[in-house]
C-alpha cells in the first residue's frame, strides 16, 4: 500500500479466499497479535484505498476483519486467569495447554490494546478491549513503590520472577502501546499511567541520555548495557512531545550504528563495545522508526543521514541473491541464513516513509475520505495513523465508524441544538424516536443504505446531519463542530 498497490490488491485476493485458524498448534499470543491480527486489521483499513472492492457496510464488516476477530478469539483463553493477565502462549484448536508456564514477559501482557480496541470498536464486541485493559491495569498494579515494573511476571499469582526494570526487550511495546493507546483511544488514563512510569525511568534508569538496566524495588544498576531494542524509545518520546530529550538519546545510539554500521543486539555503555554472544544485527527497525518520528517533528537533516546510512550499510552488508541477511556479527559483517520479517515489515517500511514526504500515511488532515457506514458518515484517511508495534497502520478514525450506542451522539445533537436556538432566538426541541434500534442509524434507513462505497471530499461545506463526525472526543466535538457550523451559517 506504501508503494506497490497491485502487490497489496494480490496479497488481500488471496487473504479473502479464507485462513484456517482451528489447527492444532501452539502459539506466542503477542507474536500472534501484533502480526497476524494486526496485520489483517490494518489491510482490512486500507483495502479500499488500495483499489480493493469492498462490501456493503465497510469499514465496520469485511472477510479480512472478520479474519482478524476470529484470529484474536483463538488468544481469548490466554486471557482467562486469576489476574487477567495473559499466558505467553495458546493452542488454537484447544486453548491454553495444562502444562503451560505461567511465567510471562511484560510486553507480552501489555501489547494488545492498539489491536483489541479497534477490533472492538469495528465489531462492536466489547470483550477485546476489556481484556486488554484488564492486563494493563494489572501491569500498573503490580509496579513497585518507586513506579518500576519488571521482566516477567507470574500471571496467576503476579509475582515478579525477574525484578530488572528498563525500556527494552521484554518490556518496550508495554510503554508503546500505553501512549499508542492513549492516542488511538484519545484515553487520558493511559496516558497518566505512562507519564507516571517516564518520571520513574528518568529517575532511576536514565545516565547521560542512556538508559540502563536497575532493579525494580531498589533502582540500583543491574545492567549497563544498551539493547537495539531500546532505540524505539526517542520515537515514542517524539510522539509525548518531548523532542529535545529524545533527539540527545537518539544522538548516542546513532553513534553506536556509525561504529558498527549497525547496531549489536547488546552493548556495553562503559565499555563502548558489544557484549560476548550478542553482537548480532537482525536488521531491526527501531532506530530507523525513530528517525521517522523525529524528522516528521523536527525536519533535522541528521535524521536523513541516519536513512542514508542505513541504505548503504544494509546493500552493502547484508543484501544476498534472495534478500537480505541477519547480520551474525557485526565486527566483521559475517551473516546468517536467515532473514527476520520484521525487515520487510518494518524496517524497509519505516525507512520509506522516512524518505517520502509526500506520502498519505503523512496526511495532515487537509484530505480525507467520507464513507457511508450502516451507522452514518464517517470520515476516513485523513492522517493520524498509529502504527502498532509491527509497523501496521491503523487509521484512528475507523473506530468512530461503527458506533452502536448512540447516547454521546444524542447529548451532543441536544447541546448543539440548544446552541442554535439561543443563536436564533428559536427554541429546538429534539424528539427521540424509540424505534431506532442498536445497529439502525439515527438519520434513517434511507441515509445509511444509500451509498455502498465512499466519497472524496474537496469542500467541508455538507447537507448532511450535524453529527457526521462522531470520531472526535465529547469536548473536541463541540469545538470542532461549533466551529463548521459558525462556518456555514
Amino acid at each position: 500500500i506504501l508503494g506497490n498497490v497491485s502487490e497489496f490488491q494480490r496479497v488481500v485476493s488471496v487473504l479473502q479466499e479464507g485462513v484456517d485458524f482451528d489447527i492444532d498448534v501452539n502459539a506466542s499470543v503477542f507474536e500472534t497479535n501484533i502480526r497476524v491480527v494486526g496485520g489483517l486489521l490494518s489491510a482490512h483499513l486500507l483495502s479500499k484505498k488500495a483499489g480493493v472492492e469492498v462490501e456493503v457496510g465497510w469499514p465496520c464488516s469485511g472477510p479480512l476483519l472478520r479474519m482478524a476477530e476470529e484470529a484474536a478469539r483463538k488468544l481469548l483463553p490466554a486471557f482467562q486467569t486469576p489476574t487477567g493477565m495473559p499466558y505467553g502462549t495458546v493452542n488454537l484448536l484447544h486453548g491454553v495447554n495444562p502444562g503451560e508456564t505461567p511465567v510471562t514477559c511484560t510486553a507480552g501482557i501489555g501489547t494488545f490494546i492498539v489491536e483489541f480496541a479497534t477490533l472492538s470498536h469495528l465489531t462492536g464486541d466489547p470483550v477485546f478491549e476489556d481484556v486488554a485493559r484488564k492486563a494493563l491495569k494489572e501491569l500498573w498494579k503490580n509496579r513497585s513503590d518507586i513506579g518500576l515494573v519488571g521482566n516477567h511476571i507470574d500471571v496467576l499469582t503476579a509475582k515478579w520472577v525477574a525484578q530488572d526494570a528498563g525500556i527494552g526487550a521484554g518490556v518496550d511495546s508495554y510503554f508503546e502501546y500505553l501512549v499508542k493507546g492513549a492516542i488511538l483511544l484519545q484515553d487520558k488514563e493511559l496516558m497518566s499511567m505512562f507519564l507516571e512510569y517516564n518520571k520513574a525511568i528518568k529517575n532511576y534508569t536514565k545516565f547521560d541520555d542512556w538508559y540502563l538496566w536497575v532493579q525494580m524495588y531498589k533502582g540500583t544498576v543491574s545492567m549497563p548495557v544498551f539493547q537495539s531494542l531500546e532505540a524505539y524509545w526517542p520515537g515514542l518520546q517524539s510522539l509525548i512531545g518531548d523532542v529535545d530529550n529524545a533527539m540527545r538519546t537518539f544522538l548516542n545510539y546513532y553513534t553506536v550504528w556509525k561504529q558498527f554500521g549497525g547496531l549489536p543486539e547488546f552493548y556495553n555503555i562503559p565499555q563502548g563495545y558489544t557484549v560476548d554472544k550478542r553482537e548480532g544485527y537482525p536488521l531491526r527497525p527501531e532506530l530507523i522508526e525513530s528517525a521517522m518520528y523525529l524528522y516528521r517533528a523536527t525536519r533535522d537533516p541528521t535524521l536523513l543521514e541516519l536513512g542514508r546510512d542505513a541504505v548503504e550499510s544494509i546493500e552493502k552488508i547484508s543484501k544476498v541473491d534472495c534478500g537480505f541477511a541477519t547480520i551474525k556479527d557485526l565486527r566483521d559483517h559475517r551473516l546468517d541464513n536467515r532473514m527476520e520479517s520484521f525487515f520487510l515489515a518494518e524496517t524497509v517500511k519505516y525507512l520509506y516513509l522516512l524518505f517520502d514526504p509526500d506520502n498519505f500515511i503523512h496526511n495532515d488532515g487537509s484530505d480525507f475520505d467520507v464513507v457511508i457506514t450502516p451507522y452514518g458518515e464517517c470520515v476516513l484517511n485523513a492522517g493520524g495513523y498509529i502504527f502498532n508495534t509491527e509497523a501496521h497502520p491503523i487509521d484512528p478514525a475507523a473506530l468512530h465508524c461503527c458506533r452502536k450506542r448512540k447516547e454521546e451522539q444524542w447529548e451532543v445533537e441536544d447541546l448543539m441544538r440548544e446552541f442554535y436556538s439561543l443563536k436564533k432566538n428559536k427554541k429546538f426541541t429534539l424528539k427521540r424516536d424509540s424505534d431506532h434500534g442498536e445497529g439502525e442509524s439515527a438519520k434513517g434507513p434511507e441515509v445509511a443504505s444509500s451509498e455502498k462505497g465512499g466519497e472524496k471530499r474537496t469542500s467541508k461545506k455538507s447537507s448532511h446531519s450535524l453529527l457526521s463526525c462522531p470520531s472526535q472526543s465529547f469536548n473536541s466535538k463541540l469545538a470542532v463542530l461549533g466551529q463548521v457550523f459558525l462556518d456555514n451559517t
